[in-house]
């Protein structure tokens, strides 16, 4: 049996778990325990990516994000990659990591453009990285490459540096939703995530069991999209993830409402 029939099979058994079983084995658990210690707005701020990923972003903002980061304790701040010397000079002793985005937001650039841009985010302070998927050859079944994709990213990763993988979950089935789970952990990433928030949706919390139920208890999840206060955010964390992709950090972690799209 070829790597390909492989997969098929193994995406086709755990698509029929899924059918038979349509919450996800740990969901209900995670929402009675978020339940019994009463998750309050200030707890997620550890589960947080402060983000500002918007092409106008102005330096005046970025200084912003940093300073909210510092004040609300948020985990990182994730920013594109011409921000991260900047953020890492602006963050220093703070405790705040930086994460930046790979080859963002369309996934589509050839992989060793990928991987020297993660290195060179690297060198200049970032500890994570979030890359996105090539969608196209995941879509055509081209598992080989969407593979060598992700292992190139992951190479250029520093053994202390973070892996994420954009799968860009509006774009996929719930099949290829699998597929790039299980490829991405074959892969080395460290967490697989939802959404660039740059396309046609953003993470739901149907989306992030699945994703859950996929790649176990041991790696990480990361929602992002859409996120634009504290019900959302508790819902997700409720799903499975381990982290949020938001830019209304500040509104959640206060328990304020945001229109926000990102």
């Amino acid at each position: 049996m070829d790597q390909k029939e492989l997969i098929d099979r193994i995406t086709e058994e755990v698509i029929k778990r899924l059918n038979r079983d349509p919450q996800p084995a740990g969901v209900k658990d995670r929402a009675d325990s978020a339940g019994s210690v009463a998750l309050a707005p200030v707890d997620v701020a550890r589960y947080i990516d402060h983000t500002q990923l918007k092409p106008e972003a102005t330096k005046e903002q970025i200084e912003t994000l940093c300073e909210e980061a510092r004040e609300y304790s948020f985990y990182a701040v994730c920013v594109n990659t011409t921000w991260v010397s900047y953020c890492a000079r602006l963050l220093r002793g703070s405790g705040v990591k930086i994460a930046c985005v790979i080859g963002f937001p369309l996934g589509a650039m050839d992989s060793r453009a990928k991987a020297f841009e993660a290195r060179r985010a690297i060198e200049e302070g970032a500890s994570e990285i979030d890359m996105v998927i090539n969608v196209g050859a995941l879509k055509s079944r081209d598992l080989k490459r969407v593979e060598e994709d992700i292992r190139t990213v992951s190479r250029a990763c520093r053994s202390t540096t973070v892996l994420k993988v954009i799968i860009e979950t509006c774009l996929l089935t719930d099949e290829e939703k699998v597929l790039a789970c299980q490829i991405s952990k074959k892969a080395g990433a460290d967490y697989v995530k939802t959404s660039t928030g740059f396309s046609k949706a953003g993470a739901t919390a149907k989306d992030v069991a699945l994703m859950r139920r996929t790649v176990g208890p041991d790696m990480g999840v990361k929602a992002s999209g859409g996120i634009r206060n504290f019900e959302d955010a508790r819902l997700m964390i409720q799903s499975g993830a381990t982290r949020l992709g938001t830019s209304a950090s500040v509104k959640i972690v206060t328990g304020q409402t945001s229109e926000e799209q990102y």
